[in-house]
């Protein structure tokens, strides 16, 4: 990837990549519009995974990110990560072809919320009753082949440790409400990979990556295009198998592996 000093960080370029991005971004609804097309009919979107690959391949670039990449995903594995920026989501789908368990609110995104929907995230509010309505969905997901992602921790923090797991998320893996909802048969086992994201290294972790507190999206999008170059890591761990283990014990082994990869608080936190 081409590298930019920053001394040539000016207005001017900022401006054209905000216009180059949204670009992106109307390409990204010209091809939700047609999967949504294909959908309607009845039919798979057979090119789907690799228009999407490509695309958030391209947005990273565009983002001027520097990814490093250790380990391979699993196939149709529940992937668990830490969560750090709104970043993750293209890096991680930058890897390969994912879906996204994502919080309520992205759905009223305008645009976005509905792209997202259409491409198979799944959306859940907190506290929510229709969480189990939600596994069953990304248990579909699984059993089609597709791998899926979670953010266990159901928030964002600044790299420095990692927050509680939520157990309940781990149900996807488990398939105890998959019949009678499913119609095809779902595997005994779901494989979970954790996945390390860090930006920075640990002795200097990025400090503009974090979407943390109030940030807003489009401040923190002209701050990184203000300081190019960020370097993300994403570590794909070995994988835990689901067979004959409650939701809290995989949460606290999914974070304690995550945990110790990173050097952070290893111990298990898990709540629900």
């Amino acid at each position: 990837m081409k590298q930019l000093s920053r001394s040539f960080i000016t207005n001017r370029w900022i401006i054209w990549q905000l216009i180059r991005i949204g670009g992106h971004l109307l390409i990204a609804l010209v091809l939700a519009l047609l999967i949504a097309l294909i959908q309607k009919i009845g039919r798979d979107c057979l090119w789907q995974s690799s228009a999407m690959l490509w695309w958030y391949r391209r947005l990273c670039r565009l983002l001027q990110l520097q990814i490093t990449t250790n380990g391979q995903p699993a196939p149709a594995a529940l992937l668990v990560a830490n969560h750090i920026s709104w970043l993750d989501i293209p890096v991680l789908a930058a890897q390969a072809p994912v879906r996204f368990l994502s919080k309520a609110e992205v759905r009223q995104w305008p645009i976005i919320g509905w792209i997202a929907e259409v491409i198979g995230t799944q959306f859940i509010a907190r506290g929510a009753n229709q969480s189990a309505t939600v596994i069953i969905n990304l248990q579909r997901q699984l059993t089609a082949g597709h791998s899926v992602v979670i953010f266990a921790e159901g928030t964002t923090s600044d790299g420095s440790s990692i927050g509680r797991f939520h157990p309940r998320l781990f149900a996807v893996a488990q398939h105890e409400l998959s019949a009678p909802q499913i119609t095809s048969a779902a595997p005994p086992t779901t494989h979970i990979q954790p996945v390390a994201l860090r930006y920075g290294s640990a002795n200097a972790p990025d400090r503009i990556a974090p979407f943390i507190n109030d940030d807003q999206l489009f401040a923190h999008l002209i701050r990184i295009l203000r300081h190019p170059g960020i370097c993300a890591t994403v570590t794909f761990l070995p994988s835990i198998t689901s067979a004959g283990q409650s939701r809290r014990a995989l949460a606290d082994a999914t974070h304690q592996s995550i945990a110790q990869h990173l050097g952070l608080n290893e111990r298990p936190v898990s709540f629900d």
